[in-house]
């Protein structure tokens, strides 16, 4: 009896020990503040209303690409939310208000929330507005609009971006290096660094075909937005995941 009640007091002893070293091996908790960035209503008029409807989810995705440049916050991925908004049975042109984006980031586990929409006139010119709330407190936390030229979307999406980083007090972003060539858009005022607006079109566009699961529209419609700006990384990497799941389409 002694020689059981020894070996079960050293195994006890051994238990004791293993714990803290298997705890050492789980991985930290992300303290990071996470947001969520919903798709854009589409606000503009008349034809254009019909023809820039893809923009609901390029806009959404784009500023997402934007704002996950800032290592310091954690910003969840336009797939994981396309998930949520099938499972939710909200389509992109639906109107997102408050207490729809605070539910969904309860369910998301996110600290802040960015929706809100697009405008168009018959000029060329467009509007972004976007609002942010504390998922915790269900408060508005920050306002804000840019406007442009349409065809400068891409720089719309970057100061956005930078505007919404301050206003929301998220951790500072990286200093952007001008003219870096990586093809989101932050590259400055040099040609090769700007995104034509036909190259984003057709990306929103693959996006929307993509989650409709028309693959082959979609890897047609990414490689023709490639076609128009080659440094495209975002279209890249898009492509890159529907071939990989195809095996190779």
């Amino acid at each position: 009896m002694r020689g059981h009640q020894k070996l079960f007091t050293m195994a006890l002893a051994g238990a004791a020990l293993a714990t803290p070293a298997l705890r050492a091996q789980e991985p930290a908790a992300d303290a990071r503040p996470t947001v969520a960035i919903m798709y854009f209503g589409n606000g503009a008029l008349g034809k254009s209303h019909e023809e820039l409807e893809p923009l609901s989810k390029g806009i959404a995705d784009m500023l997402i690409t934007e704002m996950a440049a800032n290592t310091s916050i954690r910003v969840i991925e336009r797939d994981q939310l396309q998930k949520l908004v099938e499972e939710q049975n909200l389509s992109a042109s639906d109107r997102v208000d408050k207490s729809t984006a605070v539910k969904i980031g309860k369910i998301l586990g996110v600290h802040h929330m960015i929706f809100g929409g697009f405008v168009t006139d018959l000029k060329g010119n467009m509007r972004l507005d976007s609002r942010a709330v504390n998922v915790e407190t269900s408060e508005i936390e920050y306002v804000e609009s840019v406007s442009n030229k349409t065809d400068n979307l891409m720089q719309m999406i970057t100061d956005l971006a930078a505007k919404m980083n301050k206003g929301m007090k998220l951790p500072a972003m990286p200093k952007r290096v001008a003219d870096a060539g990586t093809g989101t858009g932050g590259g400055g005022g040099a040609d090769k660094g700007k995104v034509p607006f036909q190259a984003i079109m057709l990306y929103s566009r693959a996006l929307s075909e993509k989650d409709k699961g028309n693959k082959d529209e979609a890897v047609k419609l990414f490689k023709a937005s490639l076609d128009k700006f080659p440094d495209y990384a975002p279209a890249k990497k898009e492509m890159a995941k529907l071939q990989g799941s195809a095996g190779g389409m």
